[in-house]
């Protein structure tokens, strides 16, 4: 999962959000700061600076992603689901063509490749 976390971070359009998980720290605060994220966890009153990649198998920090992709692809309603074999992404229907634009065997990659695809 870690060269997926870091394709992810990646993005144009990744940034972090409160929640996400990240080396076991849950995001309370997340903001920019002359270019350079800061962020505040729940478990330490500090904030901290460094390079950091983001835990996918978390349930809080996949909902995320999701809310990213969403924002990318300028569909509020694009979502993800099981497919016969493994994940995909799809825009809604109010798109004029619904398609799919992630498919993968993990939620977590169909979701970076998702995000990775948007325009």
């Amino acid at each position: 999962m870690t060269g997926l976390a870091r394709r992810a971070v990646a993005c144009p359009g990744w940034r972090w959000l409160p929640g996400m998980l990240t080396e076991g720290w849950r995001l309370t605060c997340v903001s920019l700061h002359d270019g350079a994220w800061s962020a505040t966890s729940t478990l330490t009153p500090t904030q901290y600076h460094y390079p950091t990649l983001p835990n996918l198998e978390d349930p809080a920090t996949l909902g995320c992603l999701l809310a990213l992709v969403r924002a990318a692809w300028g569909d509020e309603h694009l979502h993800v689901g099981r497919r016969i074999a493994g994940w995909g992404v799809w825009t809604s229907e109010s798109t004029p063509l619904p398609q799919c634009v992630g498919k993968a065997d993990t939620e977590a990659e169909a979701l970076v490749l998702a995000l990775e695809a948007a325009p």
